[in-house]
């Protein structure tokens, strides 16, 4: 079963998203993953397998913080790569979002059924 095209918009700003929230303030897995999925109904899993790669990417580094509830948590913050990219994905999202708003608010009038008709006989009939 093809995917829809919601799962395929969700994929492709998670770090996006990701990154956005970890501009705001650092954090934990879990709770980017708990947010994300309050926000885009984005499944958990999802997220350990992206945190991984933007670290070996250099766009996140962790830190342990310790806890009085259990083990310690590991924390991740933007470096200064990740903010670029940040900046980045944000002005190709924003310009994305206005070319697709602009496709579907386009005020061309759809053509006309028998626009589609074949005209060639009518080219000949001319000359």
């Amino acid at each position: 079963m093809p995917e829809t095209i919601e799962i395929q918009l969700k994929k492709g700003v998670l770090t996006l998203c990701v990154l956005a929230l970890l501009n705001r303030r650092d954090s934990y897995a879990y709770e980017i993953a708990s947010t994300l999925a309050d926000a885009i109904d984005m499944g958990e899993g999802t997220i350990y397998p992206l945190m991984r790669r933007m670290q070996s990417d250099g766009q996140v580094e962790t830190y342990l913080v310790e806890s009085t509830a259990g083990p310690s948590r590991k924390y991740y913050r933007l470096t200064d790569a990740g903010r670029r990219a940040l900046e980045t994905q944000t002005a190709e999202w924003r310009a994305f979002v206005t070319a697709v708003e602009g496709v579907m608010n386009a005020d061309a009038e759809p053509a006309p059924p028998e626009a589609a008709v074949d005209t060639t006989a009518e080219r000949g009939a001319e000359q």
